[in-house]
């Protein structure tokens, strides 16, 4: 099975109510926690490689770790690029194998993203390939993406429909409240997605597959984990899992989950070096960190996206 474009899955999940995971790769292990937790519970998969991705571990390196992914699994898997920042990187993705990409220029002027987006959407198309685009900006770190809380923005329902049609983009992402990284919000907290927004995109937009960044729940286990075997993390809060479910029954087609993964390594892997301080094989202490995702990846696949048996 070759990989595929996100466009039947998301339709697929727009007529039945639930999400696709984007679960963002940098290594073989996680690749394979990921697709291992998805292939046992028969789910479409969207891995998902940042330009800092690309940058640590090789484009040729992740292409053919994840072609061994659809080999191993016989899934269904779109490899989409996570926030490419210009038409030269998006291009480059397209011509090396990818099926979907992001074009991310909602930092410029609404006229300036249409103009960019346009020409990403119009290479990627020609080359049978799906194209994600991005109005507003989250808060929040996540590799080269930096915004502010000052700088962030809610998406302008209003500004929707002039977009997609002028750009013929594939999917859009959506600022409603989430938040990259895993500092999210303060302790104390309450986290609100901003449904009266994503209620209003809907309908302006009928039918059409809505994006969710910053998705990642920051789960306290991990966090107290990490904090107890020597680390200094201050306390956050992430996305309530229960907002991101009622998401996905809506027109959230695609959530994306990068921080949670990295958590749920690191936590595994300081607890292993407290408890086993003479080991040093590599192999000894990636396997549990694997098996650590693997878990988190069931987690959201069952229990927030709603995504299994649904390959």
């Amino acid at each position: 099975m070759p990989l595929v474009t996100s466009t039947e899955m998301f339709k697929k999940a727009y007529d039945g109510g639930y999400a696709i995971g984007a679960f963002n790769v940098n290594n073989m292990e996680i690749v394979q926690g990921i697709t291992e937790a998805a292939k046992d519970l028969n789910a479409p998969l969207i891995l998902q490689v940042s330009k800092g991705a690309r940058a640590y571990a090789n484009h040729t390196y992740l292409m053919k770790l994840v072609e061994a992914a659809v080999i191993e699994t016989q899934l269904p898997i779109c490899l989409h690029l996570d926030h490419g920042d210009t038409f030269e990187t998006c291009k480059s993705c397209i011509d090396g194998g990818f099926t979907s990409v992001m074009i991310d220029a909602s930092s410029k002027p609404f006229a300036e993203n249409i103009e960019i987006t346009k020409q990403v959407v119009e290479y990627a198309h020609d080359h049978g390939v799906v194209v994600e685009a991005e109005l507003g900006t989250l808060a929040g770190i996540e590799d080269e993406v930096k915004v502010s809380a000052e700088d962030s923005s809610y998406t302008r329902p209003e500004e929707v429909e002039e977009f997609v049609s002028k750009t013929g983009c594939d999917s859009l992402a959506i600022a409603i409240g989430t938040s990259h990284g895993a500092y999210k919000f303060k302790p104390g907290t309450k986290p609100q997605l901003r449904f009266d927004v994503l209620e209003e995109v809907s309908k302006r937009l009928p039918g059409f597959p809505i994006v969710l960044h910053g998705s990642s729940s920051v789960p306290q286990e991990f966090v107290e984990k990490i904090n107890h075997f020597g680390g200094n993390m201050p306390g956050a809060v992430g996305v309530p899992e229960d907002q991101l479910r009622k998401a996905a029954s809506m027109s959230v087609c695609k959530i994306n989950i990068d921080s949670d993964l990295r958590l749920a390594m690191t936590a595994t892997i300081r607890e292993f070096f407290a408890e086993h301080p003479d080991k040093f094989d590599p192999r000894e202490y990636l396997k549990p960190a694997r098996q650590a995702i693997k878990e988190m990846v069931a987690h959201k696949i069952k229990d927030v996206l709603g995504c299994d048996n649904k390959a």
